[in-house]
């Protein structure tokens, strides 16, 4: 005996608002000729089936007259590519949606109410679902091929889609991050072999101007040897060559999944599918009267809506710069530190610790952008729910790129830039001065900040997203257990009902809603973000990704299969909103990228240099490193003499006699006179526009001529849809 879908609600008095409520739903479904079947425990249950004549309508009105639906009495089963179970699930979930009482209420009004609890359909005992618990929900088989088809179904086309384009990104990204980790490689096999670093370790005369104001003393270049060393590794011309890897990979992975999901959806006789006509459809099978909504557009509420984006944009910008507070003043308190390490690296523990606080914020905007997309997408009034889940998916995503993105963009682009120079530093609230670059270069404080948000977001965030559902089905299972209760002699056990079991045991899994589907795709559309933007910052984000997608496809089957409660199959014939997503990601990937190699690394400096200033110039000595003698060309000198009057001359290091230094440097490109910018600062200035410039227009042009060269949709499905039309006119 097969229910389309289970109402459930709690024992209300008789006679109650609430009962009233219910039983008024109830008979409006009875007067569409549904079969409500009652079960009563702890709870009340309902079994809701539809009428078979709902369904032959359905085939008539979207005009598929061959189908076996149309015939009432063939029993048989239905084609896979027309799943009977599927569409049963998937209109009798509108129409329970959508049914209204004499009160003019929806289901969604009474569970707000507390009228019903909970509405889902059931997950089926049969072949398709013990082969995806066997060959698809386990650790096991995470080497091995989705089953694609038995997905599609059992959950329907979204949901296979999903796992279809998760596979494809995660198979795709295994070339990209081998070519991470061999440009992560051969950073390391220069470790020492740098000339840059090699002088960096080499200035044990170097005397640099102190890091903060009380605390910090004069301290030596080389100090930083080990990270200039590490910085070396990710700031080289391999980086330059892996940026633009990845932006020409963006685009074939982009262009590679539309040709596969062209192929996949041909097979399921989808690829020409029409969802506006098919909601319309099930609208008349529920009610015949339905008149569709009429398209409208209201410039004041448009511009309502933008004022408040913007608005929220502006709070997390905010949010940002609260960051940055919290690491000026950080650092300030981390000097004073009776702990030694802690006062020698109160940058890096600030940025370390400025990190996980920027993780926690994510975590908790998460949530508030969720409710603040939510209230904009009521104020729009979307005409379909497909509308409403593309607007709903443009204003999350741009909510969430600026939450996870604003600090990162302050680090790559305005840290160390914007906080003056000894002897006039820019201050906060007039004490506390700006954070500066790490001595060893300011794409490591980015390498930094990127490589702890990613592994908390791919360890902490993952075991949550598992561990709670799974927590939360024990504890519901171990609550519902049955009593057992004490048999009287000569009394026979009553069989329980076969349907309260499945009923009660679906009951008993972790809720799911239309958004499910939506968190997991945006979390891996985010993971996108972070693998493409800033990758010349962290060629090893590619590589992290990759392992996580592994257990995440994984992670996602057994929510779905064994801790969830069964989703609403859904038809789509592509991933939605989400490929133009993607496609402005990958726009933004060129950009971010150019910017970071232009304005974060060393790159162009030390380019300038080779070719402007070096000893190679001169010609006299063809074995010299071209790149000899550039930090010192790129420290400025400054003037004991000339600290802020109301500074504290620093303290000294032991080895130091304080009446000998006479001046120290810092990384910039001062005059040492009146300290103006040099025409080596204008000389690198230029270079970086020119570069910037230059950079993206070819990363741009060879993303056209690669999504121009790679078909969108394969010649077979073209000849196939060609031979079909001959035959119709035939």
């Amino acid at each position: 005996e097969k229910w389309d879908f289970v109402l459930v609600s709690d024992i209300h008095q008789v006679g109650s608002e609430k009962e009233m409520k219910r039983k008024k739903f109830l008979v409006e479904l009875r007067k569409k000729g549904f079969i409500i079947k009652k079960i009563e425990d702890r709870k009340v249950f309902y079994g809701v089936r539809a009428p078979r004549q709902i369904f032959w309508k359905y085939q008539r009105l979207l005009r598929k007259p061959n189908s076996r639906l149309q015939s009432p009495g063939d029993n048989q089963e239905i084609p896979v590519t027309t799943s009977f179970s599927l569409l049963r699930i998937r209109i009798v979930n509108f129409i329970l949606q959508n049914t209204v009482t004499p009160d003019l209420e929806k289901l969604r009004d009474l569970m707000k109410k507390k009228v019903f609890e909970a509405m889902f359909p059931l997950h089926e005992k049969e072949e398709k679902r013990e082969f995806l618990k066997e060959h698809w929900a386990r650790w096991s088989e995470i080497f091995c091929p989705q089953p694609i088809e038995k997905i599609r179904c059992y959950f329907g086309e979204k949901v296979a889609l999903y796992f279809a384009w998760l596979g494809w990104y995660t198979y795709l990204l295994g070339f990209a991050a081998a070519a991470g980790l061999v440009v992560f490689i051969a950073g390391i096999t220069t470790f020492n072999s740098s000339q840059v670093s090699r002088e960096i370790c080499e200035a044990t005369t170097t005397i640099m101007c102190p890091l903060c104001d009380q605390q910090c003393p004069f301290w030596l270049l080389s100090d930083t040897c080990t990270y200039a060393k590490v910085t070396h590794m990710i700031d080289n011309e391999g980086t330059v060559l892996f940026a633009m890897f990845m932006a020409i990979w963006a685009t074939v992975f982009l262009e590679l999944w539309k040709r596969q999901r062209a192929t996949v959806v041909t097979d399921w006789d989808l690829y020409r599918w029409d969802e506006d006509e098919e909601e319309l459809a099930i609208d008349l099978i529920n009610n015949v009267q339905h008149e569709p909504r009429q398209y409208q557009h209201s410039y004041f509420r448009s511009t309502i809506i933008l004022l408040l984006v913007l608005v929220m944009i502006a709070v997390m910008i905010g949010i940002a710069h609260a960051l940055v507070i919290y690491r000026v003043i950080a650092t300030a308190l981390f000097t004073q530190s009776p702990f030694e390490f802690v006062r020698e690296q109160a940058n890096m523990v600030a940025m370390v610790t400025g990190a996980v606080l920027h993780y926690i914020t994510i975590v908790i905007m998460t949530k508030v952008n969720r409710h603040v997309a939510l209230f904009l997408c009521d104020l729009e009034k979307p005409r379909t729910f497909s509308q409403r889940e593309n607007n709903f998916t443009v204003k999350i995503f741009t909510f969430q790129f600026f939450t996870n993105f604003s600090s990162l963009i302050y680090v790559a682009f305005f840290l160390g830039r914007i906080n003056g120079h000894p002897g006039n530093y820019v201050r906060i609230a007039g004490k506390w001065r700006l954070e500066e670059c790490h001595p060893s270069g300011c794409i490591s404080d980015l390498f930094i900040q990127m490589a702890i948000v990613m592994l908390l977001k791919q360890t902490i965030s993952n075991m949550m997203e598992y561990l709670i559902p799974w927590v939360k089905c024990k504890l519901c299972r171990q609550q519902w257990r049955p009593r057992k209760r004490r048999m009287m002699l000569g009394e026979e056990e009553e069989d329980e009902d076969p349907c309260k079991r499945q009923w009660l045991s679906n009951y008993q899994l972790n809720e799911v809603n239309i958004f499910s589907l939506f968190d997991e795709f945006l979390e891996m559309v985010i993971q996108y973000s972070f693998t493409t933007i800033f990758v010349a910052a962290f060629p090893l984000a590619p590589l992290l990704a990759f392992c996580n997608n592994l257990l995440e496809i994984r992670l996602d089957a057994i929510k779905m299969r064994r801790l969830s409660r069964r989703m609403v199959p859904r038809k789509a014939n592509d991933i939605g909103i989400w490929l133009q997503v993607l496609e402005a990601i990958g726009i933004l990937a060129v950009i971010g990228n150019g910017l970071v190699i232009a304005i974060t690394s060393d790159f162009i400096p030390v380019q300038v240099y080779k070719y402007l200033y070096s000893p190679c110039l001169l010609g006299n000595n063809t074995d010299m490193d071209c790149t000899t003698g550039y930090i010192n060309h790129s420290l400025s000198i400054f003037r004991i003499q000339d600290f802020e009057p109301h500074t504290k001359v620093p303290k000294t290091l032991p080895d130091f006699v304080r009446e000998e230094i006479k001046e120290c440097r810092y990384r910039d490109y001062r005059n040492p006179d009146d300290y103006s910018y040099t025409a080596q600062f204008w000389h690198i200035f230029a270079a970086r526009l020119a570069f910037l410039i230059l950079f993206e227009h070819v990363a741009l042009c060879v993303k056209l001529i690669a999504a121009w060269y790679v078909p969108d949709v394969p010649q077979r499905v073209k000849n196939q849809f060609l031979d079909r039309q001959h035959n119709d006119l035939r």
